[in-house]
């Protein structure tokens, strides 16, 4: 079975698993197509002949195909072409013939290992376990001229930059990887210049050379800037750039494997695609089963709406103010894949909402008819609702460790696919959304939370909290309580989805807004029953940019809450955690900082400590795109500019004590603000406590 893919001069390699390594054949018949329907006054008889005489293309012919859900079989142009880069170039010159939109194109921008998968009907899903091999250059390293330490799998390794090239070599001879697990990509090319500059052999794959794929670039999604690195390919192994796999990293391997399975993604393709990316692969799939083309662009109208439609539409997911304070006794009641589940139970599909044939109100508050034919997009979800309810049927009693870590790489996988699915409905790119299917599975989602709400609290029990697609319960003083195992049973059958216990808690506080006293909506911690672990979800603990240090220090605050309940023993241990800070006890590698740089160095107009960190990395020859990570300590913050920070890669010695006296206390807040115990509050508490301590050593 093929497992990865290569392009070498005109041919195509496929690569496969053999008992002692890997093998590729060569396909040198394979000619990738796009396809052209036309619209208006566009007609294809008068431009297949011109498309045919383009040197790019290989041969046409005309073909029926569905350009969308929505419409039957008619008349397209089929146009195969000699390579990859031809098919852009193709398209784009087809759709300047005439007005926007009088030709359309199809099956354009498809990624290369996928498109040829999707055209060949191959399964890429290897068919022996993967021997993988892990490589990491330090930073400062590729920043230099010459790598001269690495480390390989677990072992370090140093000397001049030959030794370090034999080195790598003489491992991948002895060890023959199919995967090559990378720090960052760009050791792919700070590898091969070295070989060239040492004039020696080297090759990280399984035949010479290299290729880039792609180069860097910085994007915008969701008002988070990111930035993708360049992409490189060696024949006959995969690359994973463990800077730029967020799948890998949610998941492990079975988890990626899986989703190789279901959407024909290639391992290195899968490794570096956005979630939205798998979505839309495995949609793809479906789509092609169903003779429907992928467009090229997105042109979907919204469908025409009255100003009231309008209004009742553009709405999210229902929320309940959480009641800020210490709640004792709660429990923790989620719908399962609340919004997948929607769309598969209510048939909720981009060719089924606002159908022509029902003039009738399906969805809820909208006016919206849903045709009663079954819809594409639920037959996508689905089977991962339901493998992944087998799956986590399976972990309640598994007792192996290896075949629990499988699962659950699994489970994590499925997941991120099922959480993308309703906010793909709204992208304005997505290949097959529609933003009526995003307004209607809000409205379906704010009934069903409404509609368990007053079951809950008709039997006995008080909501403090609830969002979307949970909701926090508590009995109500001097009411009787039905059993939640009933309750969740009968909601579950009213509303078709299975509402879930997720969690009984002792206790869990919910935590007030910064400069408020209403409550953040996904700010709370607790302590689980019957366990000896806790749930945080928000504060400082669970944030990227959270410093180690701070956030060990909030985990011991919340212990001693739990211990104590008392703010003053809170506070008490929050002293110790400072003495620890004045004292210069603290490891500065447990002080590191990471923050996303948002925009370019020069598109900065305050000197903050990410500046100063941008400034001082500039210094190194450590550059950072906007979307990449800095991280750094602060190291005196009475100095100017880039020396009021130190880089992590500098290993400083020391830190600035007051700057993480203020984190700390912070996360101190965070804890103690809910039994309302502000800042303020906690420094006062500080300082009258120290002055006892100070006085006891006169």
């Amino acid at each position: 079975m093929v497992y990865t893919i290569d392009y070498r001069d005109g041919d195509v390699l496929r690569w496969s698993l053999t008992d002692d390594g890997a093998d590729y054949t060569v396909d040198d018949s394979y000619t990738p197509s796009l396809y052209v329907s036309a619209h208006g006054e566009g007609s294809i008889p008068e431009i297949q002949p011109a498309v045919n005489d383009h040197p790019a293309v290989e041969w046409t012919e005309v073909v029926d195909e569905r350009i969308s859900f929505r419409h039957d079989p008619a008349p397209v142009l089929k146009i195969n072409v000699v390579d990859l880069d031809a098919v852009i170039t193709i398209a784009r010159t087809v759709r300047q013939w005439a007005d926007p939109a009088t030709y359309r194109c199809y099956n354009v921008d498809l990624s290369r290992e996928f498109r040829y998968c999707l055209e060949t009907d191959l399964n890429p899903l290897p068919e022996r376990e993967l021997e993988c091999l892990e490589l990491s250059v330090p930073e400062s390293e590729l920043a230099s001229n010459t790598i001269t330490e690495c480390t390989i799998d677990d072992d370090h390794t140093s000397g001049s930059g030959r030794a370090v090239l034999e080195t790598i070599r003489a491992q991948l001879e002895r060890t023959d990887p199919d995967v090559l697990m990378l720090n960052t990509s760009d050791v792919v090319p700070a590898l091969y210049h070295q070989a060239e500059r040492c004039d020696m052999e080297f090759e990280l794959g399984r035949l010479p050379g290299w290729q880039q794929l792609a180069g860097e670039s910085t994007y915008e999604s969701y008002g988070q800037v990111g930035h993708s690195p360049a992409r490189y390919n060696v024949p006959g192994r995969v690359i994973v750039d463990k800077s730029n796999t967020f799948m890998w990293n949610q998941t492990n391997l079975d988890g990626c494997l899986d989703l190789v399975e279901r959407s024909w993604k290639p391992l290195q393709e899968l490794s570096w695609s956005s979630i939205g990316s798998i979505l839309t692969a495995i949609q793809i799939r479906e789509a092609r089963d169903r003779d429907v083309l992928v467009p090229w662009r997105s042109w979907r109208h919204e469908q025409f709406k009255t100003m009231r439609q309008l209004h009742d539409a553009d709405r999210g997911g229902f929320t309940f103010a959480p009641e800020v304070g210490l709640h004792e006794d709660v429990h923790e009641l989620d719908f399962s894949s609340l919004y997948p589940n929607i769309i598969v139970t209510r048939n909720v599909s981009p060719e089924k909402i606002r159908c022509d044939c029902h003039d009738r109100t399906d969805v809820p508050g909208l006016d919206y008819s849903i045709c009663d034919e079954r819809g594409y997009l639920p037959d996508v979800l689905e089977p991962l609702i339901e493998d992944r309810d087998a799956i986590k049927a399976e972990l309640r009693g598994i007792e192996d460790d290896d075949r629990r870590e499988a699962l659950e790489g699994r489970s994590n996988a499925i997941k991120w696919i099922l959480v993308s699915c309703f906010g793909y409905q709204g992208f304005s790119n997505a290949k097959f959304g529609q933003i009526e299917c995003h307004e209607a599975i809000n409205a379906y989602a704010r009934e069903i939370l409404l509609e368990a709400k007053a079951i809950l609290e008709e039997n006995g029990w008080q909501v403090v909290h609830g969002i979307v697609d949970s909701v926090w319960v508590t009995p109500r003083d001097g009411s009787e309580q039905m059993p939640l195992e009933t309750l969740t049973k009968r909601i579950s059958e009213q509303v078709e989805i299975r509402l879930e216990h997720e969690a009984h808690y002792d206790w869990i506080a919910f935590v007030p807004l910064r400069d408020s006293n209403a409550g953040a909506l996904t700010k709370y911690f607790g302590k689980e029953a019957g366990r000896d672990e806790y749930k945080y979800r928000g504060i400082e603990c669970r944030q990227r940019s959270t410093p180690p240090f701070i956030e060990q220090a909030q985990k011991a605050l919340i212990a001693e809450l739990d211990a104590s309940r008392d703010p003053e023993a809170v506070c008490t241990e929050l002293q110790s955690w400072l003495d620890r800070l004045r004292r210069g006890a603290v490891d500065p590698a447990d002080l590191v900082i990471t923050k996303r740089v948002s925009k370019p160095r020069d598109a900065y107009t305050q000197s903050t400590y990410s500046v100063a960190a941008l400034d001082r990395a500039a210094d190194l020859g450590l550059t950072r795109a906007p979307g990449q990570d800095v991280s750094y300590v602060v190291v005196d913050d009475n100095k100017q500019s880039r020396d009021r920070v130190a880089l992590a890669v500098e290993e400083p010695a020391t830190y600035d004590t007051e700057d993480y006296h203020e984190l700390l206390v912070r996360a101190g807040s965070s804890v103690l603000s809910p039994l309302g115990w502000r800042e303020t509050k906690i420094e006062q508490f500080l300082s009258e406590h120290e002055e006892v301590c100070l006085q006891s050593f006169r």
